[in-house]
């Protein structure tokens, strides 16, 4: 049964039916399109378009069919051209006539922008209960290893030391920021289309307020042309969606690294690993590149929906039917990846001894060794000469500047005692940086209070 067929004196053709049919992809938001329908028809009852009798055989019917698709005794087949169309004929074939009514008042486009707003609105609050696992996994980590000194990088280079505490900490803020994106645009997009008609609302005397609040929104969408051709939430949420993948993909990029043989700061679990069919000893991660490569998956949906929209005059337009499986499949993508990760970081093994040697041994401490010299009255810009010179020294003698002896030092600034080796020692570099942000352990100890905080909210 098509919705729109009175028009029409001959069938479809069977290909333009299927290229044009979208039952196999939007039946993912049967649940949704069943609950706002319920919504209209109580509203509709409420203004005596429907009567108490109608709304109550209607609901019943639709309740019916809801939970006859969840036990699987109801069954999507390609008869159908969208959801809509297959919930409304069986709605008809098990209540008879009173079923036609269901769709007075509204149109298969504001039908369905209600009903991407009812599956995103619950999806984006399902990603963000991910999200805060993750959060969670990741405070666990950070007060785990406040003491555990590794270096820090910068142009994947030997930075500074810090802690795996501070470097688990930007994570946090990262995924913390993702939560927040997840936040505004639900803030953005709660509000009601039901009720917009095909692009001009309807003669029906409808009261939109009320369906809005019976479906939890902050109230009606307030012009009915943009209700129908908006899929900004949908970009929103892509944009969200990809950004936290950019996120984990950094994370990623950052395990694999740790994870070779030339950094071994890290063991993957068996369980997230797999070898190689030809090299016995081969235990690769995986999951951490799949998730990196996935990454562009999401990126791809977000540019197909926007390539889409970016030439649609108003109001709807059959194209934007296209936004279902590129949302769908990022939602599926990305939701599986937050997952996944937080069970490999959950299980992840970290070689403290290594990761301590490896700060020990790339000079990460040169910058408290000027710090010195400005301590003692040496200019910074002399001092960070001076430091130079000493770097290539032991650059020369294969040694580090903990273990230069001090007549090196003597021999480029008299400033140098013997007190420069309790200054340039990693628990000197890491303790002494205790502004708020910084790897010290007073900031660290505030920081992960204030999470603490965060989470409990």
């Amino acid at each position: 049964m098509k919705l729109w067929g009175g028009r029409f004196t001959k069938e479809t053709n069977e290909l333009v039916h299927n290229f044009n049919a979208s039952l196999s992809f939007d039946q993912t938001f049967f649940e949704e399109d069943i609950e706002g329908s319920i919504a209209h028809v109580k509203m509709l009852a409420r203004q005596n378009i429907l009567t108490e009798e109608e709304k109550d055989t209607i609901i019943s019917g639709l309740e019916g069919i809801c939970e006859d698709i969840k036990n699987g005794s109801l069954t999507f087949d390609g008869e159908h051209e969208d959801i809509h169309s297959f919930v409304e004929a069986h709605l008809t074939e098990r209540i008879g006539d009173a079923g036609k009514k269901l769709h007075t008042g509204r149109s298969r486009n504001d039908q369905v922008a209600l009903d991407m707003k009812l599956y995103t609105r619950k999806e984006a609050k399902n990603m963000d209960a991910l999200l805060k696992n993750l959060l969670e996994s990741l405070l666990k980590l950070m007060k785990e290893n406040v003491d555990t000194i590794m270096p820090g990088f910068t142009h994947l280079q030997k930075a500074q030391p810090i802690t795996l505490a501070h470097h688990m900490g930007a994570y946090f803020e990262m995924f913390k920021r993702d939560r927040s994106r997840l936040h505004d645009l639900y803030e953005r997009m709660n509000y009601c289309p039901l009720g917009s008609g095909a692009l001009a609302g309807t003669t029906y005397p409808l009261d939109r307020e009320y369906t809005a609040s019976l479906l939890d929104f902050y109230g009606p969408t307030l012009n009915s042309m943009d209700s129908v051709s908006d899929r900004d939430y949908l970009i929103d949420f892509t944009s969200a969606m990809s950004i936290i993948m950019m996120h984990l993909s950094r994370f990623c990029e950052e395990i694999i690294i740790w994870n070779t043989n030339e950094y071994r700061f890290i063991e993957i679990d068996d369980s997230y690993s797999t070898g190689s069919s030809i090299m016995p000893q081969k235990k690769n991660p995986d999951i951490a590149e799949l998730v990196r490569g996935k990454t562009g998956r999401v990126y791809g949906s977000l540019i197909s929906l926007l390539t889409t929209m970016k030439g649609l005059s108003l109001a709807y337009n059959k194209d934007m039917q296209e936004d279902k499986e590129f949302v769908f499949d990022a939602i599926d993508t990305t939701k599986g990846c937050i997952v996944l990760f937080n069970g490999m970081l959950d299980t992840l093994k970290f070689n403290k001894e290594v990761m301590r040697k490896s700060a020990e041994g790339g000079f990460t401490n040169a910058t408290d060794a000027a710090d010195y010299l400005v301590n003692h009255g040496v200019p910074f810009r002399d001092a960070h000469g001076i430091i130079g010179q000493l770097v290539l020294t032991c650059i020369d003698k294969d040694c580090s500047l903990d273990e230069l002896p001090l007549e090196e030092y003597k021999k480029i600034s008299p400033v140098f005692e013997d007190d420069i080796y309790d200054a340039i020692s990693m628990e000197t570099c890491v303790s002494k940086r205790n502004t708020i942000g910084a790897p010290g352990p007073d900031a660290m100890e505030k920081v992960i209070g204030n999470y603490e905080d965060y989470l409990k909210n």
